[in-house]
């Protein structure tokens, strides 16, 4: 078990395609938001969305970050995501490997 087990979250979210989630995983690495964000494919979401039964191709982004930096995360996601409601779902991480926990915190790190 971790040391501590809120250190690192996994923030959930599905995209039109992979160009714009692709684009959108590379600028929240790269301004430390997150430490890695995986982007994969292939995705079928089917839903209800104005009353009517939807089925669409996605892609689910999975970003994995610290509870210090998810707000501004989630702000980020919302702000470039095209959908008009888009899926940003936070999951809390129970356990993991501490070296890769730590490595997430590290390539997080935020000094205010």
């Amino acid at each position: 078990m971790t040391e501590h087990r809120d250190d690192v979250v996994l923030v959930v979210s599905t995209w039109p395609d992979e160009k714009a989630a692709s684009a959108v995983a590379r600028e929240l690495v790269l301004d430390r938001l997150a430490a890695c964000v995986q982007v994969l494919p292939g995705v079928l979401s089917t839903y209800r969305w104005k009353g009517r039964l939807e089925t669409a191709t996605e892609v689910r982004m999975e970003a994995k970050t610290t509870p210090g930096r998810l707000l501004e995360l989630q702000r980020r996601l919302a702000e470039r995501h095209p959908y008009e409601v888009p899926e940003i779902l936070v999951l809390p991480v129970v356990d993991g490997l501490p070296a890769y926990v730590h490595w997430v915190r590290a390539e997080t790190f935020h000094a205010p």
